[in-house]
């Protein structure tokens, strides 16, 4: 099921929407043989095992929007062998590396629901559904419960209200400042810590049951 978010000419005016709340919950537990699977893939996600991911994946796993998708190209991502990225970036490897993994057990760690044809996505603010007005990369989900939201940039600064998981519209994420300012639905600004702030196109996954009855992972991507 999914929730839509009502929001009207968001960006345009004053008069915006109501604000909406969308808790997380974790149906994972209506499948005990999901449980199973999913923790069994997060062991092997936190201990690296390249081999172990793979052999959990579907044979068409989808994990990018425009590659091959596949074990192969899973593989590819797990190991990433520097001499496959360009030159300015071979420096990085490493560090492009472990930020896949960790992108990929946080994501599994996420509350997740199952779709109308028995998937399991994570995570679970993936089925709130925007308006096609709102630009999707300007959308943030807020994690947390009663998250400040400060009148500025600063962890001292006054307190607007706290917010809890709602849909925050940020126009120009700044990468290297600690706090963003946002836009909520009703028309409030003000000032929240990006490590409450998860990009509504950021990494998703599915888990989903072949024909004989075994859980696989089946798409890991980010983006729109």
């Amino acid at each position: 099921m999914k929730y839509a978010l009502l929001l009207g000419a968001l960006l345009c005016g004053p008069a915006l929407a109501d604000r909406q709340s969308f808790p997380p919950v974790d149906q994972a537990a209506q499948d005990p043989s999901l449980v199973a699977f999913r923790d069994a893939l997060l062991a092997r996600v936190a201990a690296r095992d390249t081999d172990a991911v793979v052999a959990a994946a579907c044979p068409d796993i989808y994990l990018s929007h425009g590659g091959n998708g596949g074990p192969d190209e899973l593989r590819a991502n797990l190991i990433l062998n520097p001499e496959t990225l360009s030159e300015e970036h071979r420096k990085n490897a490493d560090t492009l590396r472990e930020a896949y993994w960790s992108d990929l057990e946080n994501t599994l760690s996420q509350p997740g629901y199952f779709d109308d044809e028995g998937e399991f996505w994570m995570p679970h603010q993936w089925q709130i559904t925007l308006p096609a007005s709102l630009d999707p990369f300007m959308a943030y989900y807020v994690t947390g419960s009663d998250v400040a939201l400060r009148q500025s940039g600063d962890r001292n600064a006054p307190t607007v209200g706290l917010i809890s998981h709602e849909i925050a519209i940020i126009r120009d994420f700044q990468a290297s400042s600690e706090y963003q300012q946002v836009l909520l639905t009703d028309g409030t600004r003000g000032y929240m810590h990006r490590d409450y702030l998860w990009p509504m196109t950021g990494y998703r996954a599915a888990l989903v049951k072949s024909e004989a009855g075994e859980w696989q992972l089946c798409t890991f991507v980010s983006g729109d």
